[in-house]
């Protein structure tokens, strides 16, 4: 006679199991803090480089190839290996994967904080020029405003991605989630792998929501131009089709 299953979803290795939240939601809670803690600190390093050398770049042409090579090639640099260069330097700490996603960080950022530099109207800096407005109050208060589109949409993706890859941390014992994720799979301890999982998803998607609307409120003019043309459009109202003239018979 076989012994009837389990009560117990945790007993079972169920992959939804509500007693999992329940029973270890301290740990949940901390591994969430450390991941948004290390996603937070790493994008706004990035971005803390990023902004020199993209106005380094827009500033001396020659700089704008060696630039976007080498973040390029340190993005293309695989995790594993990014922090087992760094690991000499800073040695099995937070800081070694703070680093590590920083420098991931900048291809993205840098790239579009110079495109939207460089998708700056020319009317506008004209405008600003007529002003009176020497070459850094023009950058400040013109460029940077009108670049803030471009940039976010690089901040958006980048803040994603090092969500996803700040789990890869867990090798060094500071990755947050991944950490969960790393010791579920070791275990086969299903509730753990997809709780952690779905919650990186979902701290992405929040981080995403943040800064789209950041995005907002940092453009309002954007705004504005949407409302002025969908009020053109329904007071145009819609076309009449033309009519042919034709001689009456």
């Amino acid at each position: 006679m076989t012994a009837p299953p389990p009560d117990d979803c945790l007993a079972r290795n169920e992959w939804i199991c509500g007693d999992y939240l329940t029973t270890r939601r301290q740990i949940l809670l901390d591994a969430v803090a450390q991941h948004i803690q290390l996603t937070v600190v790493s994008v706004a390093l990035g971005l803390v480089i990023a902004v020199p050398l993209a106005l380094l770049a827009r500033r001396r042409r020659w700089a704008v190839g060696p630039v976007l090579g080498i973040t390029t090639v340190v993005y293309t640099i695989p995790s594993l290996a990014m922090f087992s260069l760094l690991l000499p330097v800073y040695g099995l700490s937070a800081t070694l994967v703070v680093v590590g996603l920083a420098l991931y960080s900048l291809t993205l950022l840098v790239r579009n904080i110079l495109a939207g530099l460089n998708g700056v109207p020319a009317e506008a800096k004209e405008a600003a020029r007529g002003m009176g407005y020497g070459p850094t109050r023009q950058l400040l208060t013109v460029e940077l405003p009108l670049a803030v589109p471009a940039a976010m949409a690089g901040l958006r993706i980048a803040t994603v991605s090092a969500v996803a890859l700040t789990t890869v941390g867990a090798i060094v014992g500071y990755g947050g989630l991944g950490n969960l994720i790393y010791s579920g799979m070791n275990s086969l301890f299903k509730a753990q792998v997809l709780t952690a999982s779905v919650l990186c998803v979902l701290i992405a998607v929040v981080f995403d929501l943040l800064l789209l609307g950041a995005e907002r409120l940092l453009t309002p003019w954007r705004r504005v131009s949407r409302t002025v043309r969908r009020r053109r459009r329904a007071t145009a109202g819609p076309k009449r089709p033309a009519v042919a003239a034709g001689r009456r018979t």
